[in-house]
C-alpha cells in the first residue's frame, strides 16, 4: 500500500516546462523501481510522504505543537541520549553520528541516567526530527534506509538548525523548480528568515536537500546555479556544518571549553560501558564512511 501512495505521487506526466538533458530517460523508467529508489536515496521525506503521526515541515522536521519551541538551542552542550530497544542493531552507526557532531564542536552526548531532557532514537519509517530543544523526551526517528550521515542531518535539526535551503539568500546559489515539486510540497523549498551565523551559503552542507528531494517526475527540483559536486551528501559535516554548531553552542566560549572538557574526562573515566562506545564511535565513524569524516574537501 506504501508503494502504491508513493507511485501516485510520483508517477505524473512529464513537465515539459523545464526540459533538462538526459533526464527525459528517467520519466520513461519502471515506475515500481523509481519509487524504490526513491525510498532508499532519500529517506528523509519518508515520514511526510507516508501516513503521518505527527506534522511535518520540509519532510524531515517535525512541528511541534509548541511552536516557541521550534529552533531553539539546548541549554546545555553536553546533550543526554537514549536509545530505543527497537534500534539496538543501529547503536553503532548512531554512536558514529553523534561522534561526527562532536568531533570538531563543544556539543557532547553522553548517554542519559535520570535527566529529564534528552534525544531519544526511536524507530520510524523515515529520518525525521523536531527542530531545536523542546523539553523532555524529545524523539529522533531512524528508518531502516537512514544512514549515518541522514542521522547526522536529523541531529543538526535537533540541535536547533533547518535547511539550507531555505535561506533567504539562496537564489543566488540554486534555482528551484517548483513545476517538477511534488503537488502540496512546495512548501518545503520556501524561503524562511533565520540567523546565518554570517556564513556563507553552503550547497554542499549535510543539511542542504539533494537534487530531486520531493520530484513528482525523477527530474530535478533543485539546480546549482554553478557546478557542484556534493550538493545533498550525507558523507560528512562540511567546515560551515561545523562552525554553524559552534557559534550557536558558544564553543568559543571559557565556559563551553570547560564543559566539554570535563564531558571527555567524565566519559573516560565511566565504568558502566558507555565510555567504552563512545570511544569507539569516532573508529566506526572512519569505517562507516570509509575515512570521509575529513570536513576538508
Amino acid at each position: 500500500m506504501l508503494l502504491l501512495v508513493l507511485a501516485a505521487l510520483l508517477v505524473v506526466p512529464h513537465v515539459a516546462c523545464s526540459p533538462l538533458r538526459g533526464e527525459q530517460e528517467a520519466a520513461q523508467e519502471d515506475p515500481l523501481i523509481k519509487v524504490q529508489r526513491y525510498m532508499k536515496s532519500n529517506p528523509e521525506t519518508l515520514e511526510e510522504l507516508m501516513m503521518e503521526k505527527h506534522a511535518m515541515l520540509e519532510g524531515d522536521m517535525v512541528l511541534s505543537s509548541d511552536r516557541n519551541a521550534v529552533g531553539t538551542s539546548w541549554p546545555t552542550t553536553a546533550i543526554p541520549y537514549a536509545i530505543s530497544p527497537e534500534l539496538v542493531g543501529r547503536t553503532a552507526d548512531i554512536l558514529s553520528a553523534m561522534a561526527m557532531v562532536s568531533e570538531h564542536t563543544c556539543v557532547s552526548f553522553p548517554k542519559r541516567s535520570s535527566e529529564s531532557s534528552y534525544l531519544h532514537f526511536i524507530i520510524s519509517r523515515g529520518c525525521a526530527s523536531f527542530v531545536g530543544f523542546g523539553g523532555g523526551e524529545q524523539p529522533l526517528f531512524i528508518g531502516p534506509e537512514c544512514i549515518v550521515g541522514n542521522m547526522v542531518h536529523e541531529i543538526l535539526h535537533a540541535l536547533g538548525f533547518h535547511h539550507e535551503h531555505t535561506r533567504m539568500d539562496r537564489d543566488v546559489y540554486i534555482t528551484v523548480l517548483f513545476n517538477n515539486i511534488m503537488e502540496g510540497r512546495e512548501k518545503n523549498f520556501h524561503k524562511v528568515p533565520g540567523t546565518t551565523f554570517d556564513l556563507g551559503y553552503d550547497v554542499n552542507s549535510i543539511l542542504h536537500y539533494g537534487s530531486r528531494f520531493f520530484s513528482a517526475n525523477g527530474d530535478r527540483t533543485i539546480v546549482p546555479n554553478q557546478y557542484v559536486q556534493n550538493m545533498g551528501q550525507r558523507v560528512k559535516m562540511t567546515e560551515g556544518d561545523i562552525q554553524k554548531v559552534r557559534r550557536l553552542y558558544n564553543c568559543e566560549s571559557p565556559k563551553a571549553e570547560e564543559e566539554s572538557v570535563v564531558m571527555k574526562e567524565t566519559m573516560d573515566d565511566a565504568t558502566n560501558g558507555t565510555s567504552s562506545d563512545q570511544s569507539s564511535s569516532l573508529q566506526q565513524l572512519n569505517s562507516t564512511t570509509r575515512g570521509q569524516n575529513n570536513t576538508s574537501y
